[in-house]
């Protein structure tokens, strides 16, 4: 390989990643403005990478040699491989658990303890607990919406409100998991442990949790109380979600967690005939297959990142956004409000904070922010933004299952949980309420 020059700021450099951004979000428009279904959705978001890598060679100054130098380096950078491994154990875990019938099971578990005087409450509840299990919002508005539409329905609930709470739990889940996407991507850009996120994290999800509950017991409660339904389910299929949960949690390496997961399900599979040996390794093998889109984005993702940084398109942005920032909180709004509009145009919550995670991170050194708040805020905006867009996928599908003629827009309103959740982060930054664990525990370093 050839050596390496690195360019002083260099706003020109820059650019290929605004292509990236506008060729993905244009896609979008254009395919909206025509009437096509998730039109977001349309172009996968590697192949608009690579628009963003030819226009780099273009750009970024240097020999075709050493621009492909950059790109192999960004691609193989020791980061990026490790999340795309943890992204590979994470599909193979969902999967697995999910062919198992571990996902029903958490469904019914959780539909078998809800009181249907708490419904709009109990379903934020149990969306939540799904999503922190399973690490997919989609997958738990999928599972949870067409159950949240029949108890609204049959106990004089609000249908809005009642999905609204789902999206909000789907939400959560989606922010707080360490196997969801997001978590895995906010961790590894900003080189912190999921633990320490998590810990970080918790503190300003659940107040925001615990405020949407309240609300929802308030002013959700059905008309006319009905009683349960029947609802049986298998302990057992749900206890490889509680091992990832708590190992992980307990500060076990991730790759340990998801590979004991994976073990774990696999041998609850196997003890009652779900799958043979074969039919295991092909669920494993599915599972990673599942993962090749966000696999493919984040490895490219740092190619493209190497070489606009070593262009000095990330030492210009840096010194403009410099020019507005002057100490740690306005580097904090800064980072929350970058993910923000990048998600806004991208639809895409990982996409926004893998493109938005070098920048934050040496905003993050030079301001003195710790990366374990940064990886949170990361994930906490991209979150919320995620779960309002009308043209984001957990809305647009959750409409979809509410039967046609259901207008996107009508959804918003109810999702109270994602607005909690930026009113408790954006007070967090002027007031450090959620800090206690950072002073607590100095920062280590990821082990991972």
């Amino acid at each position: 390989m050839m050596s390496e020059k690195k360019e002083s700021g260099r706003g020109l450099a820059f650019l290929p990643l605004l292509v990236f951004v506008f060729v993905y979000l244009a896609t979008g428009v254009i395919l909206t403005a025509k009437g096509v279904d998730k039109a977001f959705y349309q172009l996968p978001s590697p192949v608009a990478v690579i628009i963003g890598i030819v226009a780099a060679f273009f750009i970024v100054k240097g020999t075709v040699d050493e621009k492909f130098d950059m790109l192999v380096k960004g691609c193989g950078d020791s980061n990026i491989v490790i999340m795309c491994l943890i992204y590979l154990l994470a599909g193979a875990f969902t999967t697995v658990s999910r062919e198992i019938g571990g996902v029903d099971a958490v469904v019914d578990m959780g539909m078998a303890v809800l009181s249907p005087k708490y419904a709009s409450a109990g379903l934020f509840v149990i969306s939540a607990f799904i999503a922190t299990a399973t690490g997919t919002s989609v997958g738990t508005v999928v599972a949870m919406t067409p159950i949240g539409v029949g108890i609204a329905q049959a106990g004089g609930l609000n249908v809005i409100l009642a999905v609204g709470a789902v999206i909000g739990g789907c939400m959560f889940g989606d922010n707080l998991s360490i196997i969801s996407d997001t978590t895995i991507a906010a961790t590894r850009t900003q080189r912190v442990r999921m633990k320490d996120k998590f810990n970080v994290n918790a503190a300003i999800a659940i107040p925001a949790a615990i405020v949407t509950i309240v609300l929802l017991v308030i002013y959700g409660s059905p008309e006319t109380v009905v009683p349960a339904g029947e609802y049986s389910y298998d302990f057992v299929k749900v206890l490889p979600y509680i091992f990832v949960l708590v190992s992980a949690l307990g500060g076990m390496n991730v790759f340990v967690v998801l590979t004991g997961g994976i073990l774990f399900s696999g041998a609850i599979g196997l003890w009652n005939h779900t799958f043979s040996m074969l039919g295991y390794s092909q669920a494993i093998y599915g599972g990673f297959t599942g993962m090749m889109d966000i696999f493919l984005l984040s490895m490219l993702m740092g190619g493209l990142a190497r070489m606009v940084e070593r262009g000095g398109g990330i030492d210009w942005i840096l010194g403009k956004v410099s020019q507005v920032i002057g100490n740690r909180k306005t580097a904090e709004l800064g980072i929350a409000g970058m993910v923000s509009l990048t998600n806004i145009a991208t639809a895409n919550n990982t996409v926004s904070i893998l493109i938005n995670g070098e920048l934050s991170k040496k905003l993050s050194l030079k301001y003195g922010v710790d990366p374990r708040r940064t990886a949170s805020l990361l994930d906490i905006f991209s979150c919320v933004f995620q779960g309002l867009l009308p043209y984001g996928a957990q809305i647009l599908i959750a409409a979809s299952l509410m039967g046609s003629g259901t207008n996107p827009l009508s959804l918003i309103s109810s999702c109270w949980y994602q607005y909690m959740l930026a009113i408790f982060a954006i007070i967090s930054i002027f007031v450090p309420y959620a800090d206690g664990y950072i002073r607590r525990h100095p920062l280590e370093a990821d082990p991972d």
